[in-house]
């Protein structure tokens, strides 16, 4: 009856004990669920542990990117001052068990030389004897960090039980550490991400890579290098399509401003009813659709570069308030009331004759002065001839890669065609040439017939509105002997043997149509 008695109280405490488990499991889920900071679960569970399993002290131990030592993350039980503790791998018990992957149960700690009670958990002069328990915190069979605790001794603990009960902690812990370090190594990918292409952009707007060496262009280069790394205000005007937002972005990513924002704002383009709302911000409310608050340009581009293209389309108000943040660095938002103070620097851009609007009233003669402090002037591309074969080939070869073409050069009649066109577009109508031309070809070669109709016309082409076969024929077969032979520099026999004909009819071919062979070599 007594065995009996016996039996029947063990198996009341056995299911007591797994009940008492569950619930600090339970107990654990729940903290670790709640959305808080990876530190704050694991401080949670260890003071569930100390409240609910009366543990004396419990750490646990994270791996460092370098994968050789542990930062301590959490602890409850110990000094304030060993917050910095730190385990190589294979350094005392917890080195040992991020090591090996494996747990460790040290019943009494003082027979234990592994044990170096770095924490301080055990003073063997004033304290009773400790029993030490840690597991590895794993993944895929990585060891992502270690939890241990301490308890008073206790010679009839069932050190395996509890050991299985730590590992269950830790793979509760497991989910909230993976979480992080996957959020750590896509936060870390996102800056890698940042820095590449603040480089890239630094590499694409360096003012080395605009295209042209004319004379022109050489002194546009040098105004821009010496007032790049200035706070300089820079008004750049030239016609429609020279490039004045190139040059722009340029200047701001060569300057010590270069790792912050670059704002462009085309002031043509905002309805005059919304451009205060998109320069300054407004407040909720402040109109009717106003259901939030709204950065504005000139707030998002605080720290950096505001690029303001087409400045003379402002309006009279407009103009008075852009001056007003010119002169203090300060405004505030539609509707608001608190006055927002801002470090940028304005870049403004122009096609518009401010000296003639002036007279007519119709731009501020202050703003004018105020934006036209440093003053860089863009010529169209009809007076830089030099540079219109040196930009057809850039976008030849960029409109080429970016369609998966293997275009290798423009054909010299195309040349004489595009030299010949006088470009009201400017560079922006000669890209657009480009890349329509390379759509339409089929091999390597930009013939003239891949340009445009716009190009087309009798002077630049040698054709008449209206031709003959005859004529037409000639026009090709002229077209296609000058490439040959600007494909041989020059050597009639090599062109013959490209074109499967004679050198004499080559000979006679290029008397007949005027072509000039030393043009070729």
């Amino acid at each position: 009856m007594n065995k009996e008695t016996s039996r029947m109280k063990s198996s009341t405490g056995n299911i007591n004990r797994s009940q008492k488990v569950l619930s600090i499991l339970t107990e654990i889920n729940q903290a670790i669920s709640r959305s808080m900071t990876l530190e704050d679960k694991l401080q949670a569970t260890l003071r569930i542990l100390q409240d609910q399993y009366k543990i004396k002290s419990g750490v646990v131990f994270l791996m460092n990117e370098d994968g050789k030592s542990l930062n301590m993350t959490a602890s409850i039980g110990y000094r304030t001052d060993i917050a910095k503790t730190k385990y190589r791998l294979g350094e005392g018990l917890t080195g040992r068990i991020a090591e090996t992957g494996k747990p460790i149960v040290v019943p009494q700690v003082s027979k234990e030389p592994l044990f170096l009670n770095r924490l301080s958990s055990w003073d063997p002069k004033k304290d009773r004897e400790q029993s030490f328990f840690g597991v590895p915190i794993m993944l895929d069979y990585k060891t992502l960090g270690v939890v241990s605790m301490s308890m008073t001794f206790n010679s009839r603990r069932d050190y395996d039980n509890t050991l299985k009960f730590l590992s269950l902690v830790a793979s509760a812990l497991l989910q909230p550490i993976s979480v992080e370090n996957i959020m750590k190594m896509e936060r870390q990918k996102l800056l890698d991400e940042n820095v590449m292409l603040k480089q890239k952009l630094q590499e694409e707007f360096s003012f080395h890579n605009i295209i042209g060496n004319s004379h022109d262009m050489r002194d546009v280069y040098e105004q821009v290098a010496k007032v790049a790394r200035t706070n300089t205000t820079v008004l750049i005007r030239g016609e429609s399509g020279t490039g004045k937002e190139l040059i722009a972005a340029a200047i701001h990513y060569n300057s010590l401003r270069g790792d912050k924002p670059f704002i462009s704002v085309n002031c043509g383009a905002i309805p005059e009813n919304l451009i205060e709302s998109e320069f300054f911000g407004h407040e909720k409310g402040a109109f009717t659709g106003a259901v939030a608050q709204k950065k504005g340009r000139f707030e998002l581009a605080a720290g950096g570069t505001i690029f303001l293209d087409e400045v003379g389309e402002l309006s009279a108000m407009t103009q008075v308030k852009l001056l007003r943040v010119l002169q203090e660095q300060e405004f505030e938002r539609v509707g608001g009331t608190e006055t927002l103070r801002v470090d940028i620097r304005v870049i403004a851009a122009t096609n518009a004759n401010l000296e003639k609007m002036m007279n007519e009233n119709r731009f501020r003669e202050d703003l004018y002065y105020r934006l036209n402090v440093f003053s860089i002037f863009l010529p169209p591309l009809r007076e830089r001839k030099s540079d219109i074969l040196l930009l057809a080939d850039h976008f030849m070869l960029k409109y080429g890669r970016q369609n998966g073409k293997s275009i290798r050069r423009i054909s010299t009649p195309a040349i004489d065609m595009l030299m010949a066109y006088h470009w009201p577009g400017n560079v922006r109508e000669l890209e657009n040439c480009i890349e329509r031309a390379v759509l339409m070809c089929e091999d390597q070669v930009i013939h003239s017939y891949h340009l445009p109709p716009t190009l087309q016309t009798a002077e630049s082409s040698n054709t008449l509105a209206r031709v003959s076969l005859k004529q037409a024929v000639e026009s090709y077969e002229k077209e296609l002997i000058q490439d040959t032979l600007k494909t041989t520099r020059g050597n009639k026999a090599r062109a013959a043997r490209m074109l499967d004909t004679t050198e004499r009819i080559i000979g006679y071919k290029i008397r007949n149509y005027d072509i000039e062979l030393s043009r070729f070599k």
